[in-house]
């Protein structure tokens, strides 16, 4: 009879992140966000231009140097701070997306700007739920890397790679339940863009209240923004 403990290492030892996910591509997220938040039109912004980013580059920083390249540390402050980064960026965002319904009620708005805007409004919008899904799903990057699937907590999502493990060997190769696999940033990132631009799950399902709360309320965001842009732009073609 196998040793539970033997098995748990070897699970561990076949995930893609075994040493830990990188560090890189939620960083540049956040940077992006930033920079499509500090470069909206002034009426779009209800603060000073620089104050949120300033407020997520610190936030990143700290996380950077309890994670300088790989995701292998985690104390109660440092999960705090990652989740307040991503809460940070999706609330300034509704907030901008609250504007700039406001703005596009006024016929003499420039309309170039706003419709850019409500471009940078729509991407940081996909980027800030999914790091806010990346940061909640089974306890978050660490957990996820040092805890087998039996010991994570309820996952808020299911991916393809959730339930293959009985597909041709080739799909069933990278099964969660065959090769360990796990989800990274990636993966969040795309349920985030697919959901932004579906306005409704496509192959990932939520499976929590507080996912598909969450889901909706990106979702519908998403389709608010769209919205907007395709009405600005009639209305400029009528004029």
């Amino acid at each position: 009879m196998a040793d539970p403990k033997d098995e748990a290492k070897k699970e561990l030892a076949s995930r893609r992140n075994a040493e830990g996910e990188h560090r890189l591509p939620p960083a540049l997220a956040v940077i992006v966000a930033g920079l499509a938040y500090a470069l909206l039109p002034k009426s779009l912004l209800f603060e000073p231009r620089y104050v949120i980013p300033a407020i997520e580059l610190a936030l990143l920083v700290a996380l950077v140097a309890t994670n300088p390249r790989r995701m292998t540390r985690e104390t109660r402050w440092s999960r705090i701070a990652s989740i307040a980064l991503a809460s940070i960026v999706i609330i300034t965002n509704l907030v901008s997306l609250g504007l700039l319904v406001y703005s596009l009620t006024d016929k003499d708005a420039p309309g170039l700007p706003l419709l850019l805007g409500a471009m940078q409004v729509w991407l940081t919008n996909v980027i800030g739920f999914a790091l806010l899904f990346w940061e909640l799903d089974r306890g978050g990057p660490v957990a996820r890397r040092v805890k087998t699937h039996a010991q994570m907590p309820p996952a808020d999502w299911r991916f393809s790679q959730d339930e293959n493990h009985d597909a041709v060997h080739e799909v069933a190769a990278t099964a969660s339940k065959k090769s360990g696999w796990i989800p990274t940033f990636v993966d969040y990132l795309y349920v985030s863009l697919t959901n932004s631009s579906a306005f409704s799950p496509t192959d990932t399902m939520p499976l929590s209240s507080r996912a598909k709360v969450l889901m909706g309320i990106e979702a519908t965001a998403a389709l608010l923004t769209s919205l907007l842009v395709i009405a600005r732009a009639v209305g400029s073609l009528e004029g």
